[in-house]
């Protein structure tokens, strides 16, 4: 019981803060104005470690690759904490591995196994993000589109959902291109889930 509760703690605090710096790097991405609640509360829980890792990770197309890497890597520090309280071995019960196997190329394994999970689990986030993200546009789209926010989430959603538009037209008015994004991205949340089970054995 304590051990599920911390672990639970664990998955609470790391995944939010990794969920805030996705939400950092995005926003930046798509250009969107961080002059608004949300974006104030980005920069300010994220500030800390995003700028002196500026100093040694810079920017690529435009693209803030400091927030995305920091995302990554605090994932995968959470992942090795949680695998090591939950009993896996990293590989040194691997049955995948030829007997012949060093146990320095295992853990090579088991690293880059973790990094894989951490890298398909950000984008299972990202997916999520998004999900929630037209959720929110949707509805308030029905209760109040003058909400303050819902500027801010329909520059996150609009990109995803132009393609969409283009190809399905409305049906009596209203807009379906939400429901097939969302169809979309639960079929590649599903097919991470997939890529995840894969590697999970040579970390187990």
């Amino acid at each position: 019981m304590l051990m599920q509760l911390l672990l639970f703690i664990l998955k609470a605090f790391f995944n939010a803060f990794v969920l805030v710096l996705l939400v950092r790097f995005y926003m930046q991405w798509l250009r969107i104005s961080f002059r608004n609640p949300m974006g104030h509360f980005v920069v300010t829980v994220t500030d800390p470690l995003v700028r002196p890792a500026r100093r040694i990770i810079p920017s690529l197309l435009g693209l803030d690759l400091a927030s995305l890497l920091l995302a990554v890597g605090i994932h995968s520090i959470y992942l090795l904490i949680s695998f090591w309280l939950m009993g896996y071995s990293f590989g040194a019960k691997n049955t995948f591995l030829p007997m012949d196997v060093s146990a320095t190329q295992i853990a090579l394994v088991a690293g880059a196994a973790l990094l894989g999970v951490a890298i398909i689990e950000i984008f299972c986030f990202t997916a999520y993000l998004l999900i929630a993200a037209i959720a929110f546009v949707v509805l308030l789209s029905w209760i109040n589109p003058h909400a303050p926010l819902a500027p801010l989430f329909n520059s996150i959603v609009r990109p995803f959902l132009r393609p969409f538009q283009r190809i399905i037209p409305p049906l009596a008015g209203l807009d379906l291109s939400p429901f097939f994004l969302m169809l979309i991205l639960q079929i590649f949340v599903m097919f991470l889930d997939v890529l995840r089970a894969m590697l999970i054995p040579f970390i187990a």
